[in-house]
């Protein structure tokens, strides 16, 4: 899932800026690599001449520390057959800093702020590494990923040298190794009660007007209620994150828990301030009419995830954002237990003006931290080569995903599929084992990236229909880049956060009712007032700046 309460993208890329790759830009930097230490002490353990495809195996064996985000869903255990398999393996015994998901991020910033960090530190969601990259608490790790064979051959492969520029900090580095994508996968949408639509011969929508039509129907049919109730609005700095984010997607702009001051306008070949383009107020003018006439629920900005599940579980409401995981486990798997003949379904990300695009940057994902006190260690090349393996090969990826083969999955015709009496996400409610809780894979901290075949391997029937239809759509290119000079990073900074502020909270009153949108031009003018165009003028002139000195 995104993570709700990370900082907008671009609000810290203001903060720091990056440098383009030389096969993006056609004269830079070229390979990442190789920062001139000398790391011939610092190769206890390793394996000479370790290559993509082989097994990762120590010389020796060793531990490392790592951060382990606890998912309350599959509290962590000592037993896992994780833990046990992975040293068999590879020789390395794993230590984990356990730490409650809920309190993630703020015992991450404490580990590293007072020096105690463990060495892995994964999990962790682009640009939260910029806030320690100045102290020199974390590594730049794109100075050792000569190391990580598995890591250039997929970027090299799938051709993500563009996102990684993306992450890149004004020295031209990256902090983090993300997780790597194939392919773009979509993550959310709406999802419908589809009993309820058949009972009234309704279609499933495909665009939004139609959405509108669908929930104007039930209206009519349910006066008391309101048809469309949604989540994913507390603990985040934009209430109902996922909502306005694919909604923007439809208006072609970024919204939501994607939001960011500054986007690249494709057309018009430069950088706008996203909270006042055209695409924006439309969006926000669509969203204020479902409220207006009462089709979506206006608590549904300020309510917990479980008060509003519970509405859907009540039948107070037909529809509600979802994701897939959450669509199986929480609402598909509740409601057959509490509404006899409930069936419930995401449909593909409803079109609009955009026409059928998916907006770029999607490939990458959440990934690791390198403790900066880990360069000290003396087994210091055999953890990147063992990091390497484990979140990057495709035999590392397979493993953390699905197991033990034989012990916990079978495979035929190359597809892998758990063994019988093994449960994943709600796929067997009748199993005496899940793959997550009892055996510790399919873990967050470990499984995300790779190859389409390994990501869609555990897709349920109906996200396959769902993720075979948005694969079909054109994914946009990634925004040009555009580093911010020392002074320029300042300056951006203490201007972003407040127009963000404004932006965020002015959308909330634009949808509610509580700002007419006559009022559009005076919130502008507003932001005008707060340096926006200031900021735009700023991040344009870096761009052509860099564009200049790239050729």
């Amino acid at each position: 899932m995104q993570n709700a309460g990370q900082l907008s993208r671009r609000q810290i890329l203001a903060a720091a800026g990056f440098i383009g790759l030389a096969t993006v830009t056609g004269c830079g930097r070229g390979d990442d690599g190789g920062d001139g230490k000398d790391l011939s002490k610092k190769r206890n353990g390793a394996m000479k001449n370790y290559r993509a495809g082989q097994r990762f195996k120590a010389a020796k064996p060793l531990s490392f520390s790592v951060l382990h985000n606890n998912n309350p869903v599959y509290p962590m255990k000592s037993s896992w057959l994780f833990w046990k398999e992975l040293t068999r393996r590879t020789g390395v015994t794993l230590k984990p800093v356990d730490v409650p998901l809920a309190d993630y991020e703020k015992k991450r910033s404490v580990l590293i702020g007072a020096g105690d960090a463990p060495f892995l530190i994964p999990k962790t969601y682009h640009p939260s590494e910029v806030a320690f990259v100045s102290s020199g608490a974390i590594l730049p790790v794109s100075d050792y990923v000569h190391l990580m064979p598995n890591f250039r051959d997929k970027v090299r492969k799938w051709r993500l040298e563009p996102e990684l520029d993306s992450i890149r900090q004004s020295d031209g580095k990256y902090y983090l190794l993300p997780g790597l994508h194939e392919k773009a996968k979509a993550g959310y949408s709406l999802s419908f009660r589809t009993d309820v639509l058949h009972r009234h011969g309704l279609a499933r929508p495909t665009t939004w007007d139609e959405v509108r039509e669908v929930l104007t129907a039930l209206k009519e049919e349910y006066p008391g209620t309101y048809p469309f109730s949604d989540r994913w609005s507390t603990n985040t700095p934009f209430p109902c994150g996922a909502l306005f984010g694919y909604l923007g997607q439809a208006f072609g702009v970024r919204a939501g828990w994607s939001y960011d001051n500054i986007s690249y306008d494709h057309t018009a070949g430069r950088f706008v301030f996203t909270g006042a383009q055209d695409g924006y107020r439309r969006m926000v003018e669509y969203l204020r009419g479902l409220v207006a006439d009462k089709l979506m629920d206006p608590e549904s900005f300020s309510q917990t995830d479980d008060q509003a599940v519970q509405k859907l579980l009540a039948e107070k409401c037909f529809a509600m954002s979802a994701n897939p995981q959450e669509l199986v486990q929480n609402y598909r798997y509740n409601l057959e237990k509490q509404v006899e003949g409930a069936t419930i379904e995401m449909v593909p990300v409803p079109l609009g003006p955009a026409g059928p695009v998916v907006l770029g940057g999607t490939r990458l994902e959440n990934g690791v931290m390198v403790s900066g006190r880990a360069l000290e260690s003396d087994g210091f090349v055999a953890m990147m080569q063992f990091l390497d393996w484990l979140w990057y090969s495709d035999e590392g990826q397979k493993f953390c995903k699905w197991g033990v083969e034989g012990v916990t999955y079978t495979e035929s015709g190359g597809r892998p599929r758990l063994k019988p009496g093994i449960s994943l996400m709600g796929s067997d409610p009748d199993a005496g084992k899940d793959l997550q809780k009892d055996y510790g894979f399919f873990n967050g901290v470990f499984t995300y990236g790779g190859s389409w075949d390994l990501v869609s391997s555990s897709f349920s029937p109906d996200e396959k229909r769902f993720q075979d239809a948005m694969a079909q759509r054109r994914q946009l290119p990634i925004d040009p880049a555009h580093p911010l000079r020392s002074f320029e990073q300042e300056q951006a900074t203490l201007w972003d956060t407040p127009l963000k502020d404004t932006v965020i909270q002015n959308t909330l009153k634009f949808v509610l009712g509580k700002r007419p949108l006559s009022e559009w031009d005076d919130y502008v003018a507003e932001l005008r007032s707060k340096n926006m165009q200031r900021l735009v003028d700023l991040h344009n002139k870096a761009h052509e700046r860099f564009a200049k000195e790239n050729g």
